[in-house]
């Protein structure tokens, strides 16, 4: 069994696990990102240039993808994807459970979402409940491969297949995560990042969108930049979407060590997963069958009636034990003002969740001790709250 290293919980004065609070997050840049960072400054070329296309292609090929095109952040991501894919009036099946921006660029296509449930375990798409759901004017499905875990690819693509749908992956949190062995820009019309300052690979901000079709990829190309097709002269309408060469440069520099810090967060999180198994009603996140996971969040369920507590007093309690914690989300997004109107159905697994799931930290910079820390603090707030 853990050792709880006090009886008393030190939200009641005994004393805490970590004399210095374990971090939740820490943001990864080095001094090769500062040293990239600062050649781009020094060159006077800070718009997009040869760097973002160094980043593109070598992008391109950690994900095994055919293409890769950078923008300025994984929200304009999203929305480059959707516009070739989706036309107004659309309806997209979307998952309830995951971050507001992969529905309401939805419908800021003018699209409307069609909410559908997760799996509790996962905490990704049920492409069983997303089939109940289907309505007469769905032609897609928007799928997220939340806090680092692919979605079961193989079941959202016989969906697709056999309902004749788009398919669009929202990978914001995911680099790295894997599929049957492949990268996830093998798969679907199209793949989203973002490389957000807490992203397991980070640009500051800036995003990416993969695909398989060379076609899609011009017109994302064609999107991001006023649709030109050269300097000055517009094919069509598009945005100001690019990303600087400074980015491009930050990110070309992480993409030497994501490997490493993703063999890291994975180590810590088997560290993890080992030591809640000793922990009643707390419940590790469990992988899909056929993924291997990226762990941009290590995402725990605190199980209802294990604890004398609700989730959020367990995660005041553990954060006085100087483990630091957070919650990713405290809302389903049919629960979200701004889709109310698009909410027919309830979506009881991603409701529930909302009141159970706790991030706890998982990230490179973190010591074995550190690890150890989080582990015990976990064990000893369930002890002083069992049920």
């Amino acid at each position: 069994m853990l050792s709880t290293n006090a009886t008393t919980l030190a939200i009641d004065g005994g004393k805490p696990v970590a004399a210095s609070p374990v971090p939740m997050i820490r943001v990864d840049v080095a001094e090769e990102d500062i040293q990239a960072a600062v050649a781009v400054m020094r060159s006077g070329m800070l718009a997009q240039g040869r760097n973002v296309e160094a980043f593109e292609k070598r992008f391109a090929e950690m994900t095994d993808a055919p293409h890769a095109a950078a923008c300025a952040n994984g929200t304009c991501a999203l929305q480059l994807a959707y516009e070739p894919l989706i036309k107004p009036g659309d309806k997209v099946l979307v998952p309830a459970w995951t971050y507001i921006a992969t529905a309401s660029m939805l419908v800021a296509r003018g699209a409307a979402p069609v909410f559908c449930d997760v799996h509790a375990d996962t905490f990704c798409v049920d492409a069983a409940d997303a089939e109940r759901r289907l309505v007469p004017g769905v032609t897609a499905i928007a799928v997220t491969h939340l806090y680092g875990n692919a979605a079961d690819i193989d079941a959202v693509e016989d969906l697709a297949q056999r309902k004749g749908l788009r398919v669009i992956y929202d990978a914001a949190q995911a680099h790295m995560a894997t599929w049957k062995g492949k990268g996830l820009g093998a798969y679907g019309d199209a793949v989203t990042y973002s490389f957000y300052a807490t992203k397991n690979m980070t640009t500051g901000e800036g995003g990416m969108v993969t695909t398989r079709d060379a076609e899609l990829d011009r017109e994302v190309r064609l999107l991001r930049s006023h649709g030109e097709t050269r300097k000055y002269y517009h094919e069509r309408i598009g945005y100001n979407y690019r990303m600087t060469d400074l980015e491009g440069a930050v990110g070309l520099s992480q993409c030497d060590r994501i490997e490493a810090v993703t063999e890291r967060r994975r180590a810590n999180a088997r560290a993890l997963d080992a030591a809640l198994a000793e922990v009643a009603g707390v419940a590790a996140p469990v992988a899909t069958r056929g993924a291997e996971h990226a762990y941009h969040l290590y995402t725990v369920r605190i199980e209802p009636g294990a604890f004398t507590v609700d989730r959020d007093r367990f995660a005041e309690a553990l954060r006085a034990e100087g483990v630091q914690c957070a919650v990713h989300y405290p809302h389903a997004l049919t629960k979200q003002p701004c889709f109310a109107e698009f909410v027919n159905s309830p979506v009881p697994v991603s409701e529930a969740l909302a009141g159970q799931v706790l991030c706890l930290p998982i990230h490179q910079a973190l010591t074995d001790e550190q690890v150890a820390q989080v582990a015990k603090g976990v064990a000893k707030v369930a002890e002083a709250y069992r049920a």
